[in-house]
C-alpha cells in the first residue's frame, strides 16, 4: 500500500502524534502560529501573516484535523498525505530503540520552533515511505544510531545510504522574501491612503543592488518610498537604491478592472524573479503597483550545488563506510510557478550534473530533488511525476550496472 492512500489508522494517529510532538509544546506552537497568521483588528491580512500561513502550512492542516477529526471526511488528497506522514511517524516511533524515540521527538521539537518547520522530518519520512513503495527495505540509522546519513535502503542484495537534505531558495535570492513582505507591510497602509487622494494606475519600480538585509535598511527605504510620494520628482537613486514611479502600463490591458489576470500580467512583464506587491482601491479602480528586483540574477542553482558538495562531505562520505550514497533533497520556499520555471531552465539540473563531475561527488550514486508540491500529492506541471527528480552519478561503480538500486537512482521515464 503506498503511502499516500487512505488508511483506516489514520483518525487514531492525530492524537498520538499530538503527544509524541508533546501535547502542551503542540498547543503552544498553534497558539503562536495562530497569533501569526492572524489579520491585526480593523485590517485585511499582512504579507507576513500570509507568507508564515504558506511557510506552516503542514502544521496548520495537522492542527485543524487534530482539533476536529471530523475533518478527516472532508480532508482533501495533500491532507491525507500529511496524515499518513504523521501516522508513519507514531509507528516509527513505536519500533526505534529509547535513544532513537528520544532524537526522533528532539526533531519534532526542533520543527516546531521559531521559523522552523516540520518539512526536514516530513521529507525524511516521506522518503523513507517512498523507498517502501518501491520495494526497498528502510533502516533509520540516522534516528537509532546517530549516524550522520539518514536511511539505508536495501533490495536485491544492494544497498545505499541515504541523506535527506532541505535547501532553501532563499540561499540564492539577493533580495530575500521576508524582508520584502515586512516592507511591503510597512508602505501598504500609505499607500491605500495615497492612492485615495491619487486615483489612477502606478507602477514603483526598484532596482536594490543589495538586498534589503537588516531593520536599518527597511526602516531607510520606508522612509525614501514616503518622501518620493510627497514630492513631484517621482525619482530617487543611490547607491543602494533605485526608485522611480511611473504610470502603470499594461498592454492589451487597459480597462481598470483586470481582477485575476493582474497578477498574471505583472509577472509577464516584469519577469520570475520580480518581487511584486498590489494595493488596489476597489471603489474606484486605482491600483498601485510595486516590482522590486535586486541588482543581479538570483543563484538559486549555484547554491544548490555549494549545499550539494558539503552534504556529500558531511554526510556521506568515510561514515558511509563505502556505501552508495543518495542525496534527496527537499526545495523549499520555491512556489508552483517558480519551482516549473526551475525543472523547465534545466537549472537545478545543471547544477547536480555538474556537482556529480566533482571530486566531492565520489561517494554518490544519485541526486534526488522534491519540493511541497510533490509531498501533497499534486499533478504534473506542478509536480514531477513519480515524487521527484531522479539524476544518476555515471561515474559510481553502482550506477554502471544499477541493478536493485534502479528504482532508486535511474530517472524517472
Amino acid at each position: 500500500m503506498s503511502f499516500a492512500e487512505p488508511r483506516p489508522d489514520l483518525a487514531a494517529a492525530l492524537p498520538a502524534f499530538a503527544a509524541l510532538a508533546g501535547e502542551r509544546r503542540w498547543a503552544s506552537r498553534l497558539s503562536e502560529l495562530a497569533r501569526r497568521v492572524r489579520p491585526p483588528p480593523g485590517r485585511g491580512g499582512t504579507w507576513r501573516g500570509r507568507a508564515a500561513q504558506r511557510r506552516h502550512a503542514l502544521e496548520l492542516a495537522l492542527a485543524r484535523l487534530v482539533e476536529d477529526p471530523r475533518a478527516l471526511d472532508r480532508a482533501g488528497r495533500g491532507e491525507r498525505r500529511l496524515l499518513a506522514i504523521a501516522a508513519d511517524a507514531v509507528r516509527l516511533a513505536e519500533t526505534l530503540p529509547a535513544r532513537g524515540r528520544a532524537r526522533l521527538r528532539e526533531r519534532l521539537a526542533a520543527g516546531l520552533e521559531g521559523e522552523q518547520t516540520l518539512v526536514p522530518l516530513f521529507h525524511l519520512l516521506r522518503s523513507a515511505a517512498l523507498y517502501r513503495a518501491r520495494g526497498f527495505t528502510v533502516e533509520f540509522p540516522g534516528l537509532a544510531e546517530d549516524a550522520p546519513f539518514d536511511l539505508l535502503i536495501r533490495r536485491g542484495g544492494a544497498e545505499a545510504a541515504v541523506a535527506c537534505e532541505t535547501f532553501s531558495a532563499e540561499e540564492g535570492r539577493s533580495l530575500h522574501r521576508g524582508d520584502w513582505y515586512a516592507l511591503v507591510d510597512r508602505v501598504h497602509p500609505e499607500l491605500q491612503t495615497w492612492l485615495a487622494a491619487h486615483p489612477g494606475r502606478y507602477v514603483l519600480k526598484m532596482t536594490l543592488p543589495e538586498g534589503l538585509g537588516g531593520p536599518d535598511r527597511l526602516a531607510e527605504l520606508h522612509r525614501r518610498i514616503s518622501q518620493l510620494l510627497a514630492t513631484p520628482t517621482r525619482q530617487d537613486s543611490s547607491a543602494d537604491a533605485v526608485l522611480k514611479l511611473d504610470p502603470l502600463v499594461l498592454a492589451g490591458a487597459q480597462a481598470a478592472g483586470q481582477g485575476r489576470l493582474l497578477p498574471e500580467r505583472l509577472r509577464a512583464q516584469f519577469g520570475p524573479e520580480a518581487h511584486l506587491a498590489v494595493t488596489a482601491d476597489p471603489s474606484g479602480g486605482s491600483v498601485f503597483v510595486i516590482a522590486a528586483r535586486a541588482g543581479r540574477e538570483d543563484t538559486i542553482a549555484e547554491a544548490f550545488g555549494r549545499r550539494l558538495a558539503a552534504a556529500a562531505e558531511a554526510r556521506l562520505g568515510a561514515a558511509a563506510d563505502g556505501r552508495a550514497g543518495i542525496l534527496a533533497v527537499f526545495v523549499e520556499d520555491v512556489d508552483r510557478t517558480e519551482w516549473r520555471a526551475l525543472r523547465e531552465s534545466l537549472e537545478l539540473e545543471g547544477a547536480a550534473r555538474r556537482f556529480l563531475t566533482t571530486a566531492a561527488a565520489r561517494p554518490v550514486v544519485a541526486v534526488t530533488c522534491c519540493s511541497r508540491m510533490e509531498l501533497l500529492g499534486l499533478e504534473a506541471p506542478d509536480a514531477v511525476p513519480e515524487g521527484e527528480l531522479r539524476f544518476r552519478n555515471p561515474a559510481h561503480p553502482a550506477a554502471r550496472q544499477p541493478g536493485a538500486l534502479a528504482p532508486a537512482i535511474e530517472p524517472a521515464p
